[in-house]
This record gives structure tokens, C-alpha cells and sequence, in this order.
């Protein structure tokens, strides 16, 4: 596997045993500590753990476009598109606790049918807005991951706010020895 597919495949690892860990330690909250607005840009750890949800539906639905047609994207079709970057998809924990670790699955194989060619053509979308882009594909990609890392970082100190810590987070740990 080239060295860019083996990125990402690294990548979606990462962000399954990240969110394995904030989901885990969200879990000890009550629905009322995971909703309290904590001053973050969306507010609440609910809130927050819904935007990434929602990034992954709206980046994922897009890449489904590619002319390579991923077969683990075809799991997109059955998932209703946001309306908005802030909504709340999921206003039960446990509900959106099962559909992230589903959709970690589906990044998991995603990342796993990802290659060099594909990675170095465009991709053709629209924003949320409405506009039209055409983008280096595995630019796009690598947006998709730093986008769950950026959110996370977030939810790390809006978890330690609430008393609840998740441990040591550096991909350097999950790094495999040569």
C-alpha cells in the first residue's frame, strides 16, 4: 500500500480509538452535564459530538460522489444528509454513541479502499452553502481527518472542564514500530 493510503488508513485507526476513548469517557455523564453549554463554539459535549457526526455524514455523502465509487460509501445512501452544521442529530447519548461507532467502521474500510490514483484526482462538490468546488481529492481527505481531530481537541477540554479525563491522545501512540 503506498505511503498516502497507509496515512489514512493510520488515520481512520486513530480516530476510532479516539472517539473510543472520549465516548467512553462522556459515558459517566448525565445527559444534563453532556448538554450544558460549556462556552465551546457549539456549546455543549452533545452538541460537539454531533458536529463531528455531522462533518463525517456531510464529507462522506461527498466522497461517495468520486468517480471510484467506494464500496464502503454506499452505506451513505442510507443515512438522512444534515441540515445544518450545528444540528443535533443525535439528542440521546446512547443513540449517538452506536451511529459514531458505526460510521468509524464505515471510515475504517473507507480509508482501507483509498489509493494514490484516486487520492491525486478531484473531486467536484457543493458546500453547505450551495457553492461549487473542484479540489485535489486526497486534500479533501486529509481535510476530513484534521477536521475530527480539530473537534476532539475540543471535546478533550470540555471533558476536563467536566472532571473527566481521557488519558494520554497523541497518534504518536498508536504509531506502529518498524
Amino acid at each position: 500500500m503506498p505511503l498516502l493510503s497507509k496515512n489514512f488508513t493510520l488515520m481512520a485507526k486513530y480516530n476510532q480509538w479516539m472517539n473510543e476513548k472520549i465516548y467512553g469517557a462522556a459515558d459517566i455523564l448525565t445527559i444534563d452535564e453532556l448538554s450544558k453549554d460549556r462556552g465551546a463554539f457549539f456549546g455543549s459535549i452533545l452538541a460537539t459530538l454531533n458536529h463531528i457526526l455531522v462533518g463525517d455524514i456531510i464529507w462522506l455523502t461527498r466522497f461517495a460522489t468520486h468517480p471510484d465509487k467506494f464500496a464502503a460509501l454506499e452505506y451513505m445512501d442510507s443515512i438522512e444528509y444534515p441540515s445544518a452544521l450545528d444540528q443535533i442529530i443525535y439528542p440521546n447519548f446512547a443513540d449517538l454513541k452506536k451511529a459514531r461507532f458505526k460510521m468509524d467502521n464505515v471510515i475504517i474500510e473507507f480509508a482501507s479502499q483509498l489509493n494514490d490514483k484516486a487520492l491525486g484526482s478531484e473531486l467536484t462538490y457543493l458546500s453547505t452553502k450551495g457553492e461549487h468546488f473542484n479540489k485535489n481529492f486526497g486534500y479533501l481527505v486529509q481535510h476530513f481527518f484534521n477536521h475530527q481531530t480539530h473537534h476532539r481537541g475540543q471535546l478533550s477540554a470540555l471533558l476536563n472542564q467536566a472532571g473527566v479525563e481521557i488519558g494520554d491522545t497523541d497518534l504518536l501512540l498508536i504509531i506502529p514500530e518498524q
